[in-house]
Protein backbone atom coordinates (compact mmCIF):
# COMPACT_ATOMS: atom_id res chain seq x y z
CA UNK A 1 0.00 0.00 0.00
CA UNK A 2 1.72 3.24 -1.23
CA UNK A 3 1.53 6.13 1.23
CA UNK A 4 0.10 9.67 -0.62
CA UNK A 5 2.52 12.59 0.50
CA UNK A 6 1.28 15.34 2.16
CA UNK A 7 0.17 18.25 0.81
CA UNK A 8 2.29 21.10 1.17
CA UNK A 9 1.20 24.13 2.50
CA UNK A 10 0.04 27.22 0.46
CA UNK A 11 1.94 30.44 0.64
CA UNK A 12 -0.08 32.56 3.18
CA UNK A 13 -2.38 35.10 0.62
CA UNK A 14 -0.98 38.48 2.00
CA UNK A 15 -3.69 40.54 0.26
CA UNK A 16 -5.97 42.80 1.96
CA UNK A 17 -9.13 42.38 1.52
CA UNK A 18 -12.81 43.72 2.68
CA UNK A 19 -14.75 42.11 5.67
CA UNK A 20 -18.21 40.74 5.22
CA UNK A 21 -19.50 43.33 7.47
CA UNK A 22 -17.59 46.04 5.06
CA UNK A 23 -18.29 45.15 2.04
CA UNK A 24 -22.38 44.91 3.32
CA UNK A 25 -21.92 48.35 3.98
CA UNK A 26 -20.61 49.54 0.95
CA UNK A 27 -22.89 47.04 -1.07
CA UNK A 28 -25.66 48.76 0.45
CA UNK A 29 -24.96 52.33 -0.65
CA UNK A 30 -24.11 50.76 -3.95
CA UNK A 31 -27.38 49.26 -4.15
CA UNK A 32 -29.15 52.19 -3.61
CA UNK A 33 -27.46 54.06 -6.10
CA UNK A 34 -27.68 51.20 -8.74
CA UNK A 35 -31.56 51.58 -7.93
CA UNK A 36 -31.45 55.36 -8.64
CA UNK A 37 -29.19 54.77 -12.13
CA UNK A 38 -26.27 56.29 -11.15
CA UNK A 39 -23.96 53.78 -11.00
CA UNK A 40 -23.59 50.75 -13.42
CA UNK A 41 -20.55 48.02 -12.51
CA UNK A 42 -18.50 47.95 -9.93
CA UNK A 43 -14.80 45.67 -9.25
CA UNK A 44 -13.19 44.60 -6.14
CA UNK A 45 -9.65 44.28 -5.83
CA UNK A 46 -7.24 42.94 -3.48
CA UNK A 47 -3.90 43.68 -3.30
CA UNK A 48 -0.70 43.52 -0.79
CA UNK A 49 -0.83 47.15 0.63
CA UNK A 50 -4.52 47.87 -0.27
CA UNK A 51 -8.51 46.76 -0.71
CA UNK A 52 -10.19 48.48 -3.17
CA UNK A 53 -14.05 48.86 -4.37
CA UNK A 54 -14.21 50.59 -7.76
CA UNK A 55 -17.13 52.35 -8.55
CA UNK A 56 -18.66 52.61 -12.00
CA UNK A 57 -21.00 54.70 -14.47
CA UNK A 58 -20.26 52.22 -17.74
CA UNK A 59 -17.80 49.25 -17.59
CA UNK A 60 -15.52 50.68 -20.03
CA UNK A 61 -14.82 53.90 -18.18
CA UNK A 62 -12.91 54.76 -15.41
CA UNK A 63 -14.37 54.74 -11.69
CA UNK A 64 -16.13 57.33 -10.67
CA UNK A 65 -15.30 56.76 -7.35
CA UNK A 66 -12.97 54.12 -5.48
CA UNK A 67 -13.36 53.40 -1.94
CA UNK A 68 -10.07 51.93 -0.31
CA UNK A 69 -8.96 50.47 2.85
CA UNK A 70 -5.31 51.01 3.81
CA UNK A 71 -4.62 49.04 6.75
CA UNK A 72 -0.73 50.86 7.04
CA UNK A 73 -2.79 54.34 7.20
CA UNK A 74 -4.91 53.13 9.94
CA UNK A 75 -3.06 54.71 12.96
CA UNK A 76 -2.15 57.76 11.16
CA UNK A 77 -4.90 59.67 8.72
CA UNK A 78 -7.35 56.41 9.06
CA UNK A 79 -7.39 53.26 6.92
CA UNK A 80 -10.44 54.09 4.69
CA UNK A 81 -10.90 56.86 2.23
CA UNK A 82 -12.97 57.42 -1.09
CA UNK A 83 -11.39 58.85 -3.94
CA UNK A 84 -12.69 60.74 -7.22
CA UNK A 85 -11.45 60.24 -10.59
CA UNK A 86 -8.62 62.30 -10.92
CA UNK A 87 -7.03 60.53 -7.82
CA UNK A 88 -8.85 63.79 -5.10
CA UNK A 89 -9.81 62.08 -1.71
CA UNK A 90 -12.92 63.29 -0.69
CA UNK A 91 -13.09 61.79 2.62
CA UNK A 92 -10.77 59.91 4.33
CA UNK A 93 -11.45 58.55 8.03
CA UNK A 94 -10.88 55.83 10.74
CA UNK A 95 -14.54 54.06 10.12
CA UNK A 96 -15.87 53.30 6.64
CA UNK A 97 -19.35 54.21 8.00
CA UNK A 98 -18.17 57.80 8.73
CA UNK A 99 -16.58 57.75 5.19
CA UNK A 100 -19.40 56.14 3.51
CA UNK A 101 -20.98 59.48 4.51
CA UNK A 102 -19.68 61.68 1.26
CA UNK A 103 -23.00 59.69 -0.80
CA UNK A 104 -25.08 60.83 1.41
CA UNK A 105 -26.00 64.06 -0.71
CA UNK A 106 -26.55 61.80 -3.74
CA UNK A 107 -28.47 59.33 -2.08
CA UNK A 108 -30.85 62.55 -0.41
CA UNK A 109 -31.40 63.76 -4.10
CA UNK A 110 -32.06 60.25 -4.93
CA UNK A 111 -34.53 59.39 -2.58
CA UNK A 112 -36.16 63.04 -3.12
CA UNK A 113 -36.29 62.08 -7.11
CA UNK A 114 -38.01 58.98 -6.71
CA UNK A 115 -41.01 60.70 -4.07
Amino acid sequence: MALTPLPTPRPRDDRVMFHRTELDQILRVYGMMVAGGEWRDYAIDGLKDRAEFSIFRNAAEVPIYRIVKTPADARKQGAWKVVAPGGAILKRGHELTSVLKVFDNQLKKLSWSGS
